[in-house]
Order: structure tokens, then sequence, then C-alpha cells
């Protein structure tokens, strides 16, 4: 079957930026990441096999001179030796074992050096939609046609409600092609006039934000915390984090995503220093209304206008929703949206996957012993990992 992912820097800005992180902290530890499926879907017959195939294509994806280029250009966060780092890299099929039961479940893990593996996350949930979406017909029935005027009216909605809004749908994207067209009609409906009272921020894709010369947007993921939570324990993560993400990036790629153990574990421990040092934080579960007044509470005692500080929005939403909280919010912080699956997979006809791929264990070293990673979240739904150990972690925040 033809590859799916044919650049390397058709990923995520954030596995980037986590990598170098990952190389400064914790350069010999080990992880491994499991797969999820939330739908529970059963695949068709041989899926195994045909995802092994894209698999073993990585190898042969590299990093390009002109995808250095761009980043060094764009993300002067990043230090020179990284990129001869990544001009460096090889992706190891051996790091993935992926097994497929009598039923069609999926079984998927990813082990090995953390500054290694954590690459696989976007190109195996990249490779895993478009391969559902090809084998259920979806990809036949595509109307190009529809699509981009659908795209194009949902683009003005966006940019004429005053949202400030980008795109962070690579995970869950009916097809690289679609994905690209979205980015396209973005920043052509964003171009077509001067005085949108929202704004197009860019995309979490390096690679299309090479293509159409945009921001590439993103800073960090749940893992470093959940992997932290092991070193540091559950009520410290939090703030190891935040200073030793902020020693790495020297102050740069300040918006902090705050809800792996919960909102009380971090509101709880976060100090004034932090909160001033990061430009913002990210709401990626929980209610949105009420996270906004948990935050602005927080900054308000800690004698910070909330109003100088970016909310960045990000927890499945459609336009309508991000609408809905940007109205509530009223200017009280400077908030912004990430959106994914609704703008990469709201195609006519088409159900989303709902999958991930998450970290669920670790060891700083080679020579130490494993430790399960769990994700609490502030939803239910969003909570992975071993069951004993979040019910344990659980049982500490009544």
């Amino acid at each position: 079957m033809r590859p799916i992912v044919n650049h390397f820097t058709d990923n995520d800005l954030y596995t980037f930026t986590c990598q170098y992180y990952i190389l400064e902290t914790y350069p010999r530890a080990e992880v491994e990441y499991s797969f999820f499926d939330r739908n529970h879907h059963k695949y068709p017959a041989g899926f195994a096999a045909l995802l092994q195939e894209q698999v073993d294509h990585m190898k042969d994806v590299v990093f390009t001179d002109e995808e250095a280029e761009f980043m060094m250009r764009k993300c002067t966060f990043l230090p020179l030796w990284f990129f001869t780092f990544l001009k460096g890299y090889r992706f190891n099929p051996k790091e993935v074992t992926i097994e497929q039961d009598e039923e069609g479940h999926l079984d998927i893990k990813v082990k090995g050096k953390w500054f290694s593996t954590i690459m696989w996350e976007m190109p195996l949930l990249s490779s895993i939609s478009e391969l559902m979406h090809e084998l259920r017909g979806d990809l036949a029935r595509y109307d190009s046609a529809l699509e981009e005027r659908r795209s194009r009216e949902k683009m003005e909605k966006i940019f004429g409600s005053g949202l400030v809004l980008g795109d962070m749908g690579t995970r869950r994207r009916i097809s690289f092609d679609h994905q690209d067209m979205v980015i396209r009609v973005m920043k052509e409906v964003w171009e077509s006039r001067s005085d949108w009272p929202g704004k197009f921020t860019g995309t979490s894709n390096v690679w299309l934000a090479m293509k159409y010369d945009l921001v590439p947007l993103g800073t960090m993921s749940h893992q470093l915390i959940s992997f932290e939570e092991n070193v540091s324990g559950l009520f410290e993560c939090n703030f190891n984090v935040m200073k030793k993400f902020s020693d790495v990036f020297d102050g740069d790629n300040g918006i902090y995503l705050y809800d792996c153990f919960g909102d009380k574990v971090f509101f709880s421990n976060l100090s004034k220093r932090m909160a001033m040092m990061y430009k913002g934080l990210r709401v990626d579960s929980g209610d949105e209304f009420e996270q906004t007044e948990k935050i602005i509470s927080k900054y308000i005692e800690l004698g910070i206008d909330p109003a100088t500080k970016q909310v960045c929005y990000s927890n499945g939403l459609n336009i309508d929703k991000a609408i809905e909280i940007h109205k509530y919010v009223n200017g009280r912080v400077q908030d912004s949206y990430g959106v994914g699956t609704f703008l990469t997979c709201d195609v006519t006809g088409v159900e989303p996957m709902n999958i991930v791929v998450k970290l669920t264990r670790g060891r700083i070293t080679e020579k130490r012993a494993w430790h399960d990673c769990v994700k609490l979240s502030c939803n239910v739904s969003k909570t992975l990992g071993n069951e004993a150990k979040c019910e344990y972690l659980i049982s500490q925040l009544a």
C-alpha cells in the first residue's frame, strides 16, 4: 500500500520540543507507550499487517535540509545542535510491536529510549486513522469540492466570530490531503480580509507550517508530567516540570498543559514565580467554564492580572463550542483555541477515530526499575494507565 507519512516533519511541533526537553533532562530514560482506542473498534482482518507496512516505511523518512532551514528560522528556541541530531535520527521499526486479536482489536506498544520512541506517536495515529478511513471507503466517497466549500464557510465563521485559532488535527485526520486543504483554505480565508476580528495562529503540523509559511504551534504534552510523577511524586511533579521546562527553553514555549493529574494538584502548588514565568495555560479537559473561573481566581490570588495571561482551549472543541467559550471569557484572559478533529476529520458521512498513544511505563535509566505512568485528567473518560495506580492516586486527592 502507498506510504501515508512521507515527511519527517509531518508531525506535531510538541514532539520536537519534548524530544529536546528529554535530551536535556532524561537522556538515558526508557519508556513504553501504548495505543488506546476509546471507542474499542474492531479493526478489519489484516489491519495489523497493513499498519506494519507503514511502520517499516518510516525508516526511510529523513529530516531534509529544507525542513532544517525552516525549523531553524521559525523555532529559534531550539539550539543548532538539535537540528544536527535530527539529521542523524532514524525511525527504528523494531521499537514498535503490533498485534491484532481474533476479534480485531489492536494492541500496539512502542518501547525504547524515550528520546527516540517519542517520534512514533503522530505517525502511528495518523496512519491508523487514514488506513481506517480508506478501508471504510471514506476516501473513495470524499467530495473534494464539497469539503473545500464547507471548510471555507467554517473558516469565515471562525475569523468572523473573533476566534484566535490554530489547527491541531494531525493525529486523527481523515487524510494528509484533507489536512493540507484545510490549512491552505484557512490561510486563504485569513488573508482575504485585513479586518477579521479573529486571527489564524498557524498549525501544529510542522511540515504543513513549512509548506504554507505559517507558525508551527505547540509546546509540551502530558507525558512529561506523567513521567515526572514517578520522580517527584504526585504533588510536586507539575512544579518540577514547570521549572525544568522553563530552564531548558530559557523561558520560551511558555504555555503550560496543567491537567495531567487534575486541576487540584496543579493549582495547589502553582507558585507566583512560575505563574509569572509562563505566558499562560492550556485547558485540555474538564468543563471549560469552570476551568476558566479557577484559572482567573488563581491568578488573582497570586496578585497577577488574568487579562495579561493566555489561555488556550483544546478539549475536543468544535467551532460553536469555541465561540461559546470566547463569549463567556469576554476578554478576562487572552483566549485562543486549538481545534483538531473538527477541522481535519469533520467530513460529510465520516465518523472520526477516537484514538491516542500514551506513555504507560518509564524509568530514568536502563538500570532502574520500571514504573507505571498514568494520566488522570479532569475528565474521567480521559483517565489512562494502570487502573490500580490511577485508583491509588485518586485516593490521594480526596
